[in-house]
């Protein structure tokens, strides 16, 4: 699906192919999503959101709701909670740094994907949605669910872009966490990204156990240190 336009950034995300899935008899569409994957350093974060379709003012409630990272800090912040009162499930999920150095980070995404999905669906009335909507990516191991991979999904599923969300203001939250413990890094700042102040502060402390040590700039620092 690569015939859309992106959207101006001040829009909700679509709730086009949710509309077209309901139609079709899909009643409980998960979106899902994830944060982090660029970083080098944290955990990889997913987010995964059940929404009530049937409503007809849901983009009225959840307005500004898209691809988190058109979102400010503060933004993110006040949707996240509105997501998570209107949605019929949700949940999120993560996979440390030292998972992403030992699986890698494609089955690193899949187990964050995997916790946040057991999240959402606990305690609930249903035991699996009826689908479910990814960012670009599949989801092989959920085969047994109808899927629908949608390119820049963030932007054209409002699903999507509230599961983006959920995982961006959880991240940024633990890179906060994170930054109390390890101060020299300044992770509050660039929440692990490759930053030139990182890179100064890895060449100076070296890494520690939040550094995702098989990502090929952290291993070019490590050889010219």
């Amino acid at each position: 699906m690569n015939d859309n336009k992106i959207p101006r950034k001040n829009l909700t995300a679509s709730l086009k192919h949710e509309h077209e899935y309901l139609q079709a008899g899909y009643q409980r569409i998960m979106g899902i999503d994830e944060a982090g994957r660029g970083p080098w350093a944290g955990p990889v974060a997913a987010g995964c959101v059940i929404l009530p379709l049937e409503r007809r003012d849901l983009s009225k409630v959840l307005q500004g709701v898209r691809d988190s990272k058109q979102m400010t800090h503060l933004q993110r912040a006040t949707t996240a909670e509105t997501i998570k009162a209107t949605a019929l499930a949700w949940g999120t999920g993560s996979a440390s740094a030292e998972e992403i150095n030992d699986l890698g980070l494609t089955k690193a995404v899949k187990l964050a994907m995997q916790r946040a999905y057991v999240v959402a669906l606990t305690d609930k009335e249903f035991s699996r949605p009826d689908c479910i909507f990814l960012d670009y990516m599949t989801w092989a191991e959920m085969g047994q669910i109808p899927q629908l991979s949608i390119v820049a999904g963030d932007n054209y599923s409002l699903s999507i872009a509230a599961a983006s969300v959920l995982a961006k203001t959880w991240r940024d939250a633990y890179m906060l966490t994170l930054d109390e413990k390890y101060p020299q890094y300044g992770f509050a700042k660039h929440k692990g990204y490759g930053t030139d102040s990182h890179k100064q502060a890895i060449i100076k402390h070296g890494v520690c156990v939040e550094h995702r040590l098989n990502y090929k700039p952290i291993k070019a620092i490590l050889e010219q240190a």
